[in-house]
């Protein structure tokens, strides 16, 4: 049976002010329409605005920015071109440097019917293991970030929220649910990739 993570000292992939000593339940909201083609916005338990994520216009199409809620740039994060698992590249800042490197999410196979995604560490050069991997189903809105290739240790869970308000305004809500010492912000990337990688389950891999 998964448990929730047991780290006694922060895992910051992003930075030690994205770990808390507590779980850390947070909304997210896809709208439906957007001029940036994905706009996102990341609420905290009391509905404050925390993160954003936004489009780049003018730019490579599948590219998107987390940012603050100053709007100052987190994580960015490109799909690599010509890549059969539909590998996206997560980077600090706004930057697409190869030293800024933070993390790589892949499709752990090329056919799935379930979500299954491999997540790499900038310093995980082997990838002979992922150093957390994602399962679930993606259309029903409920999906597991495990620590390591197992699903012995569970870091955070999404699941879907259905409201009027959300289906009425054409916006996607689901909570995510970040367990103590894990880094959110890191999370909330992994999620916005998810989301892009399901985006494209229909074209051919």
């Amino acid at each position: 049976m998964a448990m929730p993570a047991p780290f006694p000292q922060q895992m910051a992939v992003v930075g030690p002010q994205y770990c808390a000593p507590y779980p850390v339940d947070l909304t997210v909201t896809r709208k439906a329409i957007s001029l940036t083609d994905g706009d996102f916005a990341v609420t905290d338990a009391n509905g404050n605005v925390i993160m954003k994520v936004r489009g780049k216009l003018l730019s490579l199409r599948d590219r998107r920015v987390l940012l603050d809620a100053a709007g100052n740039p987190i994580i960015s994060m490109q799909q690599k071109i010509f890549s059969a698992h539909r590998r996206w590249q997560a980077y600090r800042g706004d930057s697409s440097n190869s030293e800024h490197l933070l993390f790589s999410v892949k499709k752990s196979s090329l056919l799935q019917f379930k979500t299954h995604l491999d997540v790499f560490l900038a310093a995980n050069t082997s990838e002979s293991t992922c150093d957390f991997n994602i399962k679930g189903s993606y259309f029903e809105r409920a999906c597991t970030i495990f620590h390591g290739s197992s699903n012995n240790v569970i870091v955070a869970q999404m699941k879907k929220h259905h409201t009027l308000q959300s289906i009425a305004l054409g916006k996607d809500t689901f909570g995510v649910t970040v367990y103590p010492y894990v880094d959110y912000a890191f999370i909330v990337a992994l999620i916005v990739i998810l989301d892009e990688i399901n985006k494209d389950r229909d074209d051919d891999d």
